[in-house]
């Protein structure tokens, strides 16, 4: 009789251990409902009546740098983590957020993407096409046969080194707060030719910062600090400004980029001189 209840005993709790989950890790993270319970911060309502001043900045982040390189790692997804430009590109597949198209010349939002632009997001703007079909030996029989490959947008994100990121900054005078709000990012890629020499850059598509904020806030990214119990998220890295970057674009008359009246040393001494100035416009106005 003991003999039996030992049996039954170690059979229960086979069986139970083989029930439980399989973490990775040694705790489960609070996880309801599929979505990490993550609020996003709320910005101040803003009259038009309230802002004395404000302009408009577009700036580049290069992930090449190592205070961007959260935006570019992990290459691949993994558990809990993906890069931003996979983060993206699901998002608009899965038609959660709007990319809008003609990138390179049209940064107001006016161009949303077709279904067939976002199913084969990235591939167009490369001039690559989604299928490839090639005429290979057979090794059984050595006939001919034709090869199809599906090419896939996923092959070539590890390519997508910068992003353009478009705000704006004003002052609120009935708060007395300089504050910055970003409307639009947009990736830009690196193009390459069949021998894998670069030949240039290319601006994928923009999307609305506004719209996208819920699913970076989903997003977890890796902390510097090396602390995986205090993860931020693409939302609280925007939000927080924790990301190095110069500026490529203020509002002018003439709607042109540094690039197109300074180069070299003098673009990068024009980048500063901006950011110095809106820096010191916000201390200027609390003098007397």
């Amino acid at each position: 009789m003991k003999n039996l209840v030992l049996i039954i005993t170690v059979i229960c709790f086979t069986q139970f251990s083989f029930a439980q989950d399989i973490l990775d890790g040694a705790y489960k993270k609070d996880i309801r409902d599929g979505d990490n319970e993550r609020l996003i911060q709320s910005y101040q309502h803003v009259r038009e009546a309230d802002v004395m001043w404000s302009t408009k900045i577009e700036r580049v982040i290069d992930l090449r740098e190592k205070m961007n390189q959260v935006f570019y790692y992990p290459l691949r997804p993994i558990n809990d983590r993906q890069n931003l430009i996979d983060v993206l590109v699901q998002a608009i597949k899965e038609g959660t957020i709007t990319a809008y198209g003609n990138a390179s010349n049209d940064d107001e939002f006016q161009s949303p993407m077709s279904p067939s632009e976002v199913e084969n997001i990235g591939l167009n703007q490369l001039g690559l096409q989604p299928v490839f079909v090639e005429e290979i030996e057979d090794p059984e029989t050595g006939d001919a046969i034709l090869d199809t490959t599906y090419n896939d947008f996923s092959d070539y994100s590890h390519d997508v080194k910068k992003y353009r990121v478009k705000e704006e900054w004003f002052f609120d005078k009935q708060r007395s707060v300089m504050e910055v709000r970003i409307i639009g990012i947009c990736p830009v890629i690196d193009r390459r030719d069949e021998d894998g020499i670069y030949t240039g850059e290319t601006s994928l598509f923009w999307v609305y910062f506004p719209e996208a904020r819920k699913i970076l806030s989903k997003s977890e990214v890796f902390n510097h600090r090396r602390n995986d119990a205090a993860r931020l998220t693409y939302d609280d890295i925007f939000h927080k400004r924790f990301f190095s970057s110069r500026i490529v674009k203020e509002s002018n008359k003439y709607d042109r980029k540094i690039s197109e009246y300074k180069e070299g040393i003098d673009a990068l001494l024009e980048s500063e001189k901006i950011k110095e100035e809106i820096f010191n416009l916000e201390h200027d106005l609390w003098e007397y």
